[in-house]
């Protein structure tokens, strides 16, 4: 069984002790690839020495995260800029609209999700969205793009099934993850409706711990709860879920 990790932050402090047994875990359970979301450029050293690391195993995307949005961040757009001219990335991201906390940056959000849209396009990358109180906000603006061939993912889907048809009708996959382990999310009777050619798996390690895990640190070895919940929904064999999750995150990334 192969699987992919499509979003994960094995860079972070959290793994700074472990990140070899991490990985190795994750290796014997399939895992063989792990994208990494940039966040801002305070997390780029790290992202970067990560794939260097473990080169065609961790790939790295480069972009500015929506909370991390603030009065600096067209400077923080410069570098995500700066990186996207100097080298190739597997997508940019994570990008998008986040107005769970608050919206003091709202109008900066949109700029900085919108300019970073127009540079996948110019440079024909997906991008790695996240949202968070604006699903249908960040579905509207992506609409916007649709004709220029815009694709992408939406990481840790958790919204209706209306939400999910109209994303897909974009031509974007959902990103799912341990919150489709939970109870009373409403996710898994959402995907009794959608094909497993729409979706990709992700941890989002650190965060987002599926059960039976829940509560602690998150890591890519436990992406098999997720195939395996998948699979319980779809009723069909792990090593289906595997295999066309695994296939749709190559179509995506196109590595």
């Amino acid at each position: 069984m192969i699987l992919t990790d499509t979003h994960c932050h094995l860079y972070g402090e959290e793994f700074t002790g472990d990140i070899e047994t991490v990985i190795k875990n994750a290796l014997k359970e399939g895992v063989q690839k792990f994208y990494l979301p940039g966040i801002d450029s305070s997390a780029i050293t790290a992202m970067l020495a990560l794939e260097e690391q473990y080169v065609g195993k961790c790939i790295a995307m480069m972009g500015l995260h929506p909370c991390y949005v603030k009065e600096n961040y067209k400077a923080e757009l410069a570098i995500v800029h700066k990186w996207l001219v100097k080298r190739k990335f597997a997508a940019i991201g994570e990008i998008g609209l986040d107005f769970y906390w608050d919206k003091t940056f709202a109008t900066e959000q949109y700029d900085a999700f919108r300019l970073q849209i127009e540079w996948a396009v110019q440079y024909n990358y997906p991008i790695v969205i996240h949202t968070r109180n604006a699903m249908q906000e960040t579905i509207n603006l992506v609409k916007e793009y649709q004709s220029k061939g815009l694709r992408g993912i939406f990481h840790c889907f958790s919204g209706s099934y209306e939400s999910a048809k109209e994303i897909i009708d974009t031509g974007f996959y959902l990103g799912i993850g341990g919150v489709v382990t939970y109870k009373n999310t409403g996710l898994a009777e959402v995907l009794t409706k959608i094909d497993l050619e729409n979706l990709v798996l992700e941890t989002d390690a650190p965060y987002l711990t599926p059960v039976p895990f829940r509560g602690k640190r998150n890591e890519s070895s436990y992406l098999k709860y997720i195939v395996a919940k998948i699979a319980e929904i779809k009723q069909l064999p792990v090593e289906a879920v595997a295999a066309i999750t695994t296939a749709n995150a190559e179509k995506i990334f196109g590595l």
